[in-house]
């Protein structure tokens, strides 16, 4: 049964927050999606693509690295392994030297090698070669899509970058991923090998991935950097191949999003929540979740009179909308 990392953050006004536009998440995602059962949410159509532009053997040799209840995968062969450009991770890829790989793995799994990796061990250069194309093939027809994500990804870093300056950190944490687990304090990620880390005064690198809604891939073993993927907003967007929204949001909408960042606004004078849901044009179970989360974050209070349940801002929430007005 999978469980769940816990990254313990500490105070929110102490956390030190980037958001980093890389490729190379995105295609470990699109990977483990599509070829490597993890359930990353990758739409259908997508994923029909890539499996139908991957070579016969992906299955072969995508096994070492997706076997169940396993999530390690070499730095050496992974495009995460730095914030670089996914063509240049391939680049190295294709010079990556056997020797290389032997000593990582034996670096990684000290006692025993685990059975799934004896076939590399056995031809490390020819699964390097195998593993390189492969990655090559799959970027090719997946990076189309992550320029069509350019404006996408350009406003989750404004989005972002709002809710910092404005010292509205939990306003982001709290709506990733419906996957994670935010509690005020820590960050609940779903992990094989679940583990308790403490993010210690590195810096908190948030990466928008352009892959499924249910993406999500980290690393907390950086001495200077956590990083955290998790599923671009708005990917609704690319999945229809349809145009993109390109009206400027306002700073409250790009903290929010447009369905809270009403409410918000609204519930300055109180609401019943038969009303917020006739305001969003939306169910009432709908607008029960978004009236939650703002109330998770501190910015929204509900209180029950009698047969209604009310909601208000909070003066957290009403200074937050001054701020971005």
């Amino acid at each position: 049964m999978q469980g769940f990392s816990e990254l313990r953050l500490g105070r929110l006004d102490d956390v030190r927050v980037s958001v980093v536009l890389h490729p190379g998440a995105t295609l470990l995602s699109l990977t483990a999606g599509t070829l490597g059962g993890r359930p990353h949410g990758i739409p259908r159509h997508w994923r029909r693509a890539v499996v139908a532009a991957a070579p016969r053997n992906a299955a072969e040799v995508l096994r070492p690295l997706f076997v169940p209840q396993f999530s390690v995968i070499p730095d050496c062969v992974s495009p995460t392994v730095s914030m670089s450009e996914a063509d240049t991770h391939l680049e190295r890829l294709a010079d990556l030297s056997p020797d290389t790989l032997l000593a990582e793995l034996e670096t990684e799994f000290p006692q025993a090698l685990p059975a799934q990796w004896q076939p590399v061990v056995e031809r490390p250069r020819a699964w390097i070669q195998a593993y390189a194309h492969l990655m090559r093939v799959l970027w090719q027809e997946f990076k189309p899509v992550w320029h069509r994500a350019d404006s996408l990804l350009k406003r989750e870093r404004e989005r972002v970058g709002s809710a910092a300056v404005a010292d509205h950190l939990e306003t982001v944490l709290t709506d990733l991923s419906p996957r994670f687990r935010f509690s005020g304090t820590s960050l609940g990620l779903p992990d094989q090998q679940a583990n308790r880390f403490d993010l210690n005064g590195r810096r908190l690198a948030l990466v928008p991935i352009v892959s499924g809604n249910g993406a999500s891939i980290f690393a907390f073993d950086h001495p200077d950097t956590v990083w955290i993927g998790y599923p671009l907003p708005a990917l609704g967007v690319l999945w229809n191949d349809g145009a993109q929204d390109t009206t400027p949001a306002d700073s409250l909408v790009l903290t929010l999003g447009r369905a809270r960042a009403t409410i918000l606004r609204v519930a300055r004078t109180s609401l019943t929540m038969s009303e917020v849901a006739s305001l969003l044009h939306s169910t009432a179970a709908a607008a029960t979740y978004h009236c939650a989360q703002l109330e998770a974050a501190g910015l929204l209070v509900r209180e029950r009179h009698g047969r209604h349940v009310r909601v208000h801002v909070t003066p957290k929430g009403d200074a937050l909308v001054d701020l971005l007005a």
